[in-house]
Parts: C-alpha cells; sequence; structure tokens
C-alpha cells in the first residue's frame, strides 16, 4: 500500500478480460479491476505476480487505456529478454487469469489540463503507451489542440497503434503523424529511415505550424537521451520537456 498525496492506493484484484497480440514483441492485456479507477493520461500502475511458492516479481506498466475511452485498463506489454512478469503476459496469461493491481500512479508526466497549445510527443517501441492514452484523451476532450506524434520504431510492423494513429491522422487535421523507421525504407514520404535526431525534431514541429508548449518523451534511457537532446538542438525550452524512462522486464 502505498500513499498518493492524502489518499491510500491500495493492491486489488483485476481479472484479464482480453489479450491482443499488437506488434510481433507486443501483447495489449485488457484488465477488469474489481475496484474502478479513473486514470489521467499518462499515469501507470503497478502489477505483482505471486508464484505458488510465495516468490514476487513487481513491474509497472504504462496505462494505455483512458478514463473515457472504455471501463477496462489496457496495458500494452513488451517481451523482453529474460523478463519474469512480461514472458508471463506473453506465455503464460489467460484471459480469466487473476492478476493484482494497484494504481494509477504518478503526478509528472501528466496530458496538460488545461490542453490549450501545442503539444509534441515523442516515443520508441512500448514508449508510445502513455503518449497513446494522451492522443485517447486529447480526442474526447481537447480534440482542437495541434499535437504532433514522432514515434521511433524499427520496421513499420513493430508500430505499435498502428492502425488507430493512421486512422487518426486521416480523420484529424490538427494531428501529425511522423514515423522514424530504424531498420528498413520508410513507407511514406511523411516519415523518415533513420533515428530521431535534432533536424528530425524541427521538420516535425515546424509541421504544427507553431512552437508546441509542452514536449513528453518516453522510450529506453538511451532513446530518452537521444530524443532529449534533438528536441533542445530544434530550440525547444528544456523546461517544456518531461520525460519517462522505462526498461523493467
Amino acid at each position: 500500500m502505498i500513499e498518493r498525496g492524502a489518499q491510500t492506493v491500495a493492491w486489488q484484484s483485476c481479472v484479464i478480460e482480453a489479450i491482443v497480440q499488437q506488434t510481433p514483441s507486443i501483447k495489449s492485456i485488457f484488465l477488469r479491476a474489481s475496484k474502478p479507477f479513473a486514470p489521467i493520461a499518462g499515469q501507470h500502475v503497478d502489477v505483482r505476480l505471486t508464484a505458488p511458492d510465495g516468490y514476487r516479481a513487481m513491474r509497472s506498466y504504462s496505462i494505455a487505456s483512458t478514463a473515457a475511452s472504455s471501463p477496462i485498463i489496457e496495458l500494452a506489454i513488451e517481451r523482453l529478454p529474460d523478463g519474469e512478469v512480461s514472458s508471463y503476459f506473453h506465455d503464460v496469461a489467460t484471459i480469466g487469469d487473476a492478476i493484482e493491481l494497484r494504481g494509477p500512479l504518478g503526478g509528472h508526466f501528466l496530458w496538460p489540463d488545461p490542453a490549450a497549445d501545442a503539444v509534441l510527443l515523442i516515443g520508441a517501441g512500448s514508449g508510445v503507451v502513455p503518449l497513446m492514452a494522451m492522443i485517447r484523451q486529447r480526442r474526447t476532450q481537447t480534440p482542437a489542440v495541434p499535437t504532433a506524434l514522432l514515434l521511433s520504431a524499427r520496421t513499420a510492423e513493430d508500430v505499435l497503434f498502428s492502425e488507430e494513429l493512421h486512422a487518426t491522422e486521416i480523420g484529424d487535421a490538427a494531428f501529425v503523424l511522423a514515423l522514424a523507421i530504424t531498420r528498413e525504407g520508410p513507407r511514406r514520404a511523411s516519415d523518415f529511415g533513420r533515428r530521431i535526431d535534432g533536424a528530425m525534431v524541427q521538420d516535425v514541429v515546424a509541421r504544427l505550424h507553431r512552437k508546441p508548449t509542452h514536449v513528453f518523451v518516453c522510450g529506453s534511457n538511451g532513446f530518452v537521451n537521444i530524443a532529449t537532446e534533438g528536441a533542445l538542438l530544434a530550440g525547444l525550452d528544456a523546461a517544456m520537456i518531461k520525460t519517462e524512462r522505462y526498461g523493467g522486464a
């Protein structure tokens, strides 16, 4: 049990409602909580697994869903080498299984409220998960806010939430999607065939037609360092950049 401000966040039981293979290495796990809660886009939960011998493993995962999109909690979990918890969700978990969860947690990496000016999102791999929650919350609450997502992936097949992101781009004139594909050529003229750098960030910012007042960067430690440096080289103020790093297995 942990304290969040004056509120106690306790462990609760959740049941797996559905499992969807999103990319070759990432599955969405849909959970129904025994005590539903309303996350803010950008927050995460702790997940705890207990083995029959009493051994416990705990990891933190960003929430992909929003309170407005569904009463079910969506986590998108990437299979990691030798990962205790991620391998359970990829190889063992089935619909109807119960797991322990606590949340929502996190008060720093949050979609701005109110969101009134341009926002830049930069992510890599499963680092797009909290950014996807922000895109979904924006869609239901502040769809007019100009928003750009610069997303790095090895191949087009590895782009998490690809279908939803492309549909959002087509149907939303205020949303910009740019992919940085690192291990094959880009399939669209608006995408890039290299790792993220300052010139790329500057190009995407220009597509917003205004400088963002909020920048969110999420990915591995190395990626966050490179992407943040790219944002600074593009002339964005360090004070507007918020980062979140992942790496638990």
